[in-house]
């Protein structure tokens, strides 16, 4: 039988968001209904209320998520109820050119769960990154479920299901920072700070956290970042340059995604150095370099997609490390708060003062 549940959704652009009675049907073939633990409010959100990503209103926000199984469809074999699960937006298929050629990271056709989460008058709901997890319960497809240890509290866990893993494995994964590097990342918000940490384990020799507030930059320091820029007084490129010996950073992580801050990575670089984009754009967006100077610098310029992660390697790899204490995932967990306080978590983010805001359920 369906059920129904809180869940908050984004009813127009740029209108506030608000608590609604949810549909959720059982699951279908290859689908699972988690009941929601905790959610992280992530900027990602924003820009679905803002009608940044697309226009397919009402949405039912939410996905950055840990919770518990509690019914699956037929012909599921990756979870089973009962599972201590962290949700991910990028279900591989399995089949797909990228799959096939061993990099389901990159994978071309991803999966959400087929049927339509509703609004009790029928309206269908566009869930956020195909989770919708501001909700009791969500319906998603059941390779969006990663089980992990148990033990771990579900504020933390949930926070590796996008911001946390897109800024470590954008480190990580896609930039390849090696020991000895040294890596400087621009935008010390939740993704820039995750970055910094993801930069620190594999054991970059000198990390540079850029900004325009120094409350960002202090937080940054405690994520293990060794120097720190305010953009707003100092020019970055020079700045980092100067902390590098005139030659600029192996690897530049922009986890801003806007043009400017884009040029000063490409930049800020050194020669045949690496410039990784995490930080998301908005459509409108355009990017004007000389291509000599693409082409003189040498190197490579990333785009980091979900911090190029696949879920069921890398998410219990770091909730491990998170209980051998080699990082401090919880150190990203600002305030918890309710369902119903959502509307205020976006306009904390503008602050300055937080790096996450969780919905606890």
């Amino acid at each position: 039988m369906p059920q129904h549940v809180q869940g908050v959704i984004a009813p127009g652009r740029n209108e506030p968001v608000r608590v609604e009675t949810i549909v959720i049907p059982d699951p279908g073939p290859g689908e699972a209904v988690v009941k929601i633990q905790a959610c992280g409010v992530c900027h990602t959100d924003l820009h679905y209320k803002q009608g940044a990503i697309n226009d397919e209103f009402p949405f039912l926000l939410g996905h950055e998520a840990a919770g518990i199984v509690e019914s699956v469809g037929e012909g599921v074999t990756e979870v089973t109820p009962g599972d201590f699960v962290i949700l991910n937006w990028r279900a591989v298929c399995g089949t797909c050119r990228a799959c096939l050629r061993g990099r389901p990271w990159y994978c071309f056709a991803t999966h959400n769960a087929k049927q339509r989460m509703t609004l009790l008058d029928g309206t269908e709901l566009s869930p956020a990154l195909g989770i919708g997890a501001f909700a009791e319960k969500t319906l998603v497809a059941a390779g969006q479920c990663t089980k992990v240890d148990p033990a771990v509290a579900p504020e933390v866990a949930g926070l590796l299901g996008c911001g946390v893993m897109a800024g470590i494995g954008a480190a990580i994964n896609t930039g390849n920072v090696g020991r000895g590097d040294t890596v400087a990342v621009i935008g010390c918000g939740g993704v820039g700070d995750a970055a910094v940490v993801g930069s620190r384990l594999a054991g970059a020799a000198k990390i540079i956290a850029v900004d325009i507030d120094d409350r960002k930059l202090k937080t940054a320091k405690t994520m293990g970042a060794t120097h720190t820029v305010n953009s707003r007084s100092t020019d970055p490129v020079e700045a980092i340059r100067e902390l590098t010996g005139g030659f600029g950073a192996d690897v530049v992580i922009e986890a801003v995604g806007r043009p400017e801050t884009y040029q000063q990575a490409f930049y800020a670089r050194d020669l045949a150095g690496t410039v990784v984009l995490v930080g998301v754009p908005t459509p409108e967006m355009k990017l004007e370099l000389p291509l000599l100077d693409v082409f003189g610098r040498g190197g490579a310029l990333k785009s980091s997609w979900y911090g190029d992660c696949l879920p069921s390697r890398d998410f219990p790899m770091l909730i491990d490390l998170h209980q051998q204490g080699r990082i401090d995932l919880a150190a990203f967990v600002t305030e918890t708060i309710a369902l119903d306080e959502v509307e205020k978590a976006f306009a904390r983010m503008h602050e300055g003062d937080v790096l996450r805001s969780v919905v606890v359920l």
